[in-house]
């Protein structure tokens, strides 16, 4: 497992902290305001699905793996709705934020 302080992008280190401590603010604040997402394949609305899959079911990510300079993950992601999945994670970023991130089962 990679711990959140040695992620390797900022932005990234950033993002997977604050879903981990389900900081919504910090969380939104790393994003873009015009920031876009996918779950396997298929773009979803950004603030509905992090309320739904993150914040409001005890989301939590645990880093496997990172490639791409640090703007793709694999981890074990967990929530109270649907426990644990192996995922991908793929960053777009933007200056110092993230403007797309894309998800799925790995």
């Amino acid at each position: 497992m990679i711990t959140e302080n040695r992620l390797s992008h900022p932005a990234v280190r950033t993002f997977v902290s604050a879903l981990n401590a389900g900081d919504r603010e910090s969380f939104l604040a790393v994003l873009t305001d015009d920031a876009s997402m996918s779950d396997d394949g298929a773009e979803r609305d950004l603030h509905e699905w992090t309320d739904r899959e993150i914040f409001s079911a005890e989301g939590h990510m645990e880093v496997e793996s990172e490639s791409d300079d640090g703007l793709s993950l694999v981890a074990r992601f967990r929530n109270s709705t649907w426990g644990e999945m192996h995922t991908t994670w793929r960053f777009t970023v933007d200056g110092e934020r993230i403007s797309r991130f894309e998800t799925g089962q790995a």
